[in-house]
């Protein structure tokens, strides 16, 4: 019996290529960007699950609350002398560590003899971390790698970059770092990458007991401040967590409640899981590295389901829609003894071996397409054996599931059949069928409505974010890292030769720039004859007279800096518009206003006099607020962490910068020359967006081209139904135009309400979705008529050929059995 069905399912198939192809295709084109998406969702919700203690692992967060506010500032840092008090004091801490990234710079440089590289993703650690955290170890131990104060821990990739195939273990190098100075280091451990996510992208660890870092931890206790320190727990037992949050409150009151209480603002902790700090950390301003995003995930899992859920909807449509041309086959069936449960049997057999070929289908596509949309989401997914298992019984699943879903309703239509009135040809599609059907087309269609429409806009709040006036000139802004000890020291020397160049029309010095890794240095001002405790949040950058002047920013009362008054080198600061209004001032009434910084430790600093307001411009993306900022010039320019040469044409950058290394080689030979444009740094900003961008316009196309499989079947059937009456039409006088529009009148109106039906819920899903930019594009109603053009436009095409096709047919043919 069994093998009976699989050959009349097959001969089905065979009997109807061109049906069978749309469906067969469609579903496994939907089922392929379910395998895709699904690894993708899968590899960012597991981030650290591989690590040996994962479910028993902590970061240790904080939040502290401003006196008179109620909203609290949630982050990822803790003091350098919490971890050592809390394994102290509580017996449920198994053990710590201590992480802290290379703050002061985004890039550090490592020497090995005659080779000098500048690398990123550094961090100092302490020598618990290895013993919490696994890592794949190919020179060393692990437990002991960071036990001394000058060890250093390299990725194999660095280790061949410095020391080629020999071993690196004990090897010498030289590190230069702004966030804990210029030492010698000896390798005592190198590892390889495990191929699994994790939250700490790593490139080197540095031992944080030596160099300015370990002073630091020697010498300060102020708990009020200096917390770049992220802290990490290990619990005995995972069920401790909330028994151990509770007691935080007398913890802070006990060591850090008089310095906090003295600044002014009160403080909590919190315990993250590990496995949580990925897309759970609920941080503004991120964790160790760059946290992904749920609503990326939701919106990547929706169009998945919507793909999908096209797919099924045009396999009902199409086995409904030809129904009457296996009418005679149930007759027959039933009148030779078939139950309806046999032919609901038949029937789903068929849709399932046709979801099974699309499954088959969908694996070899999904293997064939994983490198461009590993290059499409930028995240390579690292999938392991138990983890492949697991989703390939999801696509067993998923596509048996897909099989009995999309098949369902036509073997229910079609084993209902009475054969009496089947077999004397009085069996026609009912008005519930119908109204079914175009039921069906309407949600299809609304799916399609609803991704167009977020495509659009998605792209529209792109084109807004990188074209917008961002306050400052990007364009034509090369900056390049001082990374080395004497590449700052030659700042001024550097500088004079540059500027020589026909090319250049200015060049800054700045510890960070607009786009880079941080906005500044954390600091904090109050005006002064204030208390301390009403000092605010501001970040601070150290910059040369001519930083202003080259990025153009706009004075909006006092003056910028200038060479002209070099006496604001010694205690003038220029402040922007959200800085002046957090202090209590208008940019008018802020200038010649002294106001103090706080101290790390406590307590005021010198009194500095504020010279003039910048207006706002955005130092970061627009994801974010602009944030209150502060400038002041150094006093001598040798610490200095970029040059920014602003170019005046962009036709001649690659020889000015030929140029500028020649200057650079002949005064510094023995560090790295490096550069990269202000405006494409300032694109990185917007990595994910983009990303998210190009997906969701390719899925959406993908999408439409299913829908539209549909619905060119659909009006094939139509076309095929409604023969003869075009020929008694054409004998009768029809033109070509009438019958055309008679053809896809229908059609159209199908898509017509479904942009009604789809544009509200569209409307709402990217409103919601735009709430995540502080500065964003309006959602406005010529994105809508666009849509609906488009989408008109795209059925009216795909309905338009059958309609055509039979409207142009010679009637003859189609009237001679008549």
């Amino acid at each position: 019996m069994l093998q009976n069905y699989i050959k009349v399912a097959w001969r089905n198939l065979k009997r109807n290529k061109v049906f069978s192809a749309i469906n067969v295709f469609g579903l496994s084109i939907g089922l392929t960007a379910c395998v895709l998406i699904s690894m993708y969702i899968w590899h960012e919700t597991h981030y650290d699950s591989y690590q040996p203690h994962a479910d028993r692992l902590y970061q240790l967060g904080t939040t502290d609350y401003t006196a008179g506010k109620g909203q609290g500032y949630r982050f990822w840092g803790t003091p350098c002398t919490l971890a050592g008090i809390m394994k102290g004091i509580y017996p449920q801490i198994e053990g710590t560590a201590r992480l802290e990234g290379l703050w002061g710079e985004d890039k550090t440089l490592i020497k090995a003899g005659d080779k000098a590289f500048n690398e990123e993703k550094g961090f100092l650690a302490d020598s618990g971390f290895f013993r919490l955290f696994k890592y794949d170890f190919i020179e060393g131990a692990a437990e002991s790698a960071i036990s001394g104060p000058y060890s250093i821990v390299l990725s194999e990739e660095i280790a061949k970059k410095l020391f080629g195939s020999e071993a690196a273990l004990n090897k010498r190098v030289h590190v230069t770092s702004a966030t804990n100075g210029e030492y010698d280091y000896t390798v005592t451990g190198v590892f390889r990458p495990i191929k699994a996510p994790g939250h700490i992208d790593a490139r080197f660890f540095i031992s944080m007991y030596g160099g300015r870092t370990g002073e630091f931890i020697r010498t300060n206790t102020y708990t009020a401040a200096n917390y770049s320190f992220l802290t990490y727990l290990l619990l005995r037992d995972k069920n401790d967590r909330r028994a151990l949050e509770a007691t935080f409150p007398k913890f802070v009151a006990t060591y850090e409640g008089k310095d906090v209480s003295a600044a002014g603002f009160s403080r909590e902790h919190f315990l993250l899981p590990v496995r949580d700090i990925h897309l759970h950390a609920d941080m503004p301003y991120g964790d160790v590295t760059p946290t992904g995003s749920v609503t990326y995930l939701y919106i990547l899992a929706s169009i998945a389901v919507f793909m999908l859920l096209i797919a099924c909807i045009n396999f009902m449509n199409l086995s409904t829609a030809r129904s009457m041309k296996r009418a005679s086959e149930v007759g027959v069936r039933k009148v030779l003894g078939a139950g309806k449960g046999s032919l609901i049997r038949q029937y789903l057999g068929e849709s399932l071996l046709m979801a099974v070929i699309a499954g088959v289908a969908s694996i070899v596509l999904a293997y064939l397409l994983r490198p461009a949309f590993e290059s499409m989401t930028g995240k390579p997914l690292y999938i392991n054996g138990n983890e492949l298992l697991i989703l390939g019984v999801g696509l067993i699943v998923v596509t048996l599931g897909t099989g009995l879903l999309a098949g369902s309703y036509p073997a229910l239509y079609l084993s209902s059949f009475q054969p009496v009135k089947v077999l004397k040809g009085k069996i026609t599609n009912s008005l519930s069928v119908a109204a079914i059907r175009k039921g069906l087309v309407v949600f299809q269609f609304s799916l399609s409505i609803l991704l167009i429409i977020a495509s659009v806009i998605i792209q529209k709040q792109m084109h807004f974010m990188l074209n917008s006036d961002l306050g400052f000139d990007r364009d034509q802004q090369l900056i390049i890292p001082l990374r080395g000890s004497e590449s700052p020291k030659l700042y001024t020397a550097l500088k004079s030769e540059w500027l020589k160049n026909a090319n250049v029309s200015d060049v800054a010095g700045a510890e960070f720039y607009p786009g880079g890794y941080r906005s500044g240095w954390d600091a904090a001002f109050y005006p002064a004859n204030h208390p301390f405790k009403d000092a605010r949040h501001t970040y601070l950058n150290y910059i040369d007279f001519d930083f202003m002047k080259s990025l153009n920013l706009k004075p909006v009362a006092g003056h910028i800096f200038t060479n002209d008054l070099p006496a604001d080198s010694v205690d003038g600061v220029v402040v922007n518009e959200a800085s002046a209004k957090q202090l209590g001032y208008t940019p008018e009434t802020i200038v010649g206003k002294q106001i103090n910084q706080l101290k790390p430790e406590g307590g005021g600093g010198d009194l500095l006099r504020v010279v003039g307001v910048v207006k706002d411009f955005h130092y970061e993306s627009f994801h974010r607020g602009i944030d209150p900022m502060a400038f002041e010039v150094f006093s001598s320019f040798d610490h200095f962490a970029y040059a920014i040469v602003h170019l005046r044409h962009a036709g001649d950058a690659q020889q000015t910068i030929n140029a500028l290394q020649k200057t650079w080689k002949a005064e510094d030979p023995g560090e790295p020359f490096e550069y990269h444009f202000l405006d494409e740094q300032y694109q990185e900003l917007y990595e994910s967006d983009t990303r998210l961008s190009e997906t969701v316009g390719w899925l959406t196309g993908i999408a439409i081209c299913i829908s539209c499989l549909g619905l060119f079947g659909l009006a094939t059937f139509s076309a095929e139904q409604r023969r003869k009456e075009i020929g008694i039409r054409k004998v009768l006088g029809a033109s070509t135009t009438s019958l055309v529009t008679l053809l896809s009148g229908d059609f159209l109106k199908l898509v017509t309400l479904s942009i009604v039906v789809g544009s509200p819920l569209a409307w709402w899903v990217m409103h919601r979705w735009l709430q995540d930019f502080a500065y964003r594009t309006d959602v406005s109603w010529p994105v809508f008529a666009l849509t609906a053009v488009l989408a008109l436009t795209i059925a009216a095409a795909t309905v338009s050929f059958q309609a055509i096709r039979s409207a142009i047919a010679n009637p003859i043919d189609s009237l001679r059995t008549e």
